[in-house]
């Protein structure tokens, strides 16, 4: 059915601002912000399509949501759930050990903040946002049953009512509030028990932040797991090893990486509402070039998680630069 531009016009005006929403949506859903940006784009395309038989029984919003919802359903089937490495067995306690990367495996990926953050004149939607979309919190979602994980994400993240869950997936309000339930239970189990993290306005988070950085340009591995708790774990998808302990990954970060003064850069992000840094390498010409991107979780103890993700192909989504001059 062919559409006119004053329909085209009307579409975009009226589904457009739901994009942001919509993609952290599909983000939790899937755990991929590469996934999670093409099914966006899927469910506009989708939407567009069927707009000249949208009648407005719900509204477009509910009505955007249930397509998004059913392209990530979809995509759940044909490419599984996606883990972080301290998902999968046990820590490794051998850090000299030569790591082997598993790329077979769709691994869990981080999202800018930039690109799911909510309206940053309403510092309660903010605070939200952030505890929703926590690297532990998505992780631990991949976890769930993929009708579980639409219902707790509808019920306890976007406050959905029962019967809205209920009419979108198209089961009863008691099979809905069943649904939650187990997934509530089993989120409980999956989700790791962390300390309080520290507020990103706070003095001291951009006072470590600042160290680190600057230790890890030094090669001052020692002094830059002194920051960490005592008990940090370490994950570097793709690879499948993870590591407890600070000393644990201080040997593995020397063992693995032999860093000398001036071979890394870090430039400051922001991930799944935690600080990070995007992490360059020095090269033979002696320009630097996109190496990992790592995500910490910090606590009032110091760094207690630092997720460190070797997809270079991250790097454009968080607006980092593809490379940056020696010297």
């Amino acid at each position: 059915m062919a559409h006119t531009i004053d329909q085209e016009r009307e579409f975009q005006q009226q589904a457009d601002p739901y994009r942001r929403e919509l993609l952290a949506h599909c983000y939790r859903m899937l755990g991929s912000i590469h996934d999670a940006e093409d099914l966006v784009q899927e469910t506009y395309l989708r939407a567009w399509k069927s707009y000249g038989g949208f009648e407005g029984r719900s509204s477009l919003r509910t009505w955007l949501y249930r397509i998004a919802t059913n392209c990530c359903l979809t995509a759940i089937d044909q490419r599984g759930h996606r883990p972080l490495p301290s998902g999968l067995g046990a820590p490794s306690d051998e850090p000299e050990r030569p790591v082997v990367p598993s790329p077979e495996v769709p691994w869990l990926e981080p999202a800018p903040d930039a690109l799911l953050a909510d309206d940053p004149a309403d510092p309660a939607t903010i605070v939200a946002s952030r505890e929703t979309t926590r690297l532990a919190f998505v992780a631990a979602l991949q976890h769930l049953p993929p009708n579980q994980r639409v219902v707790l994400i509808l019920r306890d993240v976007l406050k959905w009512k029962a019967a809205e869950v209920a009419e979108l997936l198209e089961i009863s309000t008691a099979s809905a509030n069943s649904a939650l339930q187990r997934a509530r239970a089993q989120l409980q189990q999956a989700a790791p028990t962390e300390d309080a993290m520290v507020e990103p306005t706070d003095p001291g988070q951009r006072e470590l932040l600042d160290r680190y950085a600057t230790l890890f340009e030094n090669a001052d591995i020692n002094g830059l797991v002194e920051l960490f708790k005592e008990d940090a774990l370490w994950e570097m998808p793709p690879f499948p090893e993870w590591f407890v302990g600070r000393e644990t990954i201080a040997r593995l970060i020397i063992a693995q990486c032999g860093p000398e003064p001036g071979d890394f850069r870090l430039l400051p992000t922001a991930a799944n509402g935690q600080p990070g840094f995007g992490l360059y390498k020095r090269g033979e010409e002696g320009g630097y070039h996109p190496y990992q991107i790592q995500v910490l979780t910090i606590t009032g103890e110091g760094v207690s998680r630092a997720s460190v993700f070797f997809d270079v192909s991250l790097f454009p989504f968080f607006g980092l630069p593809e490379s940056l001059p020696a010297g």
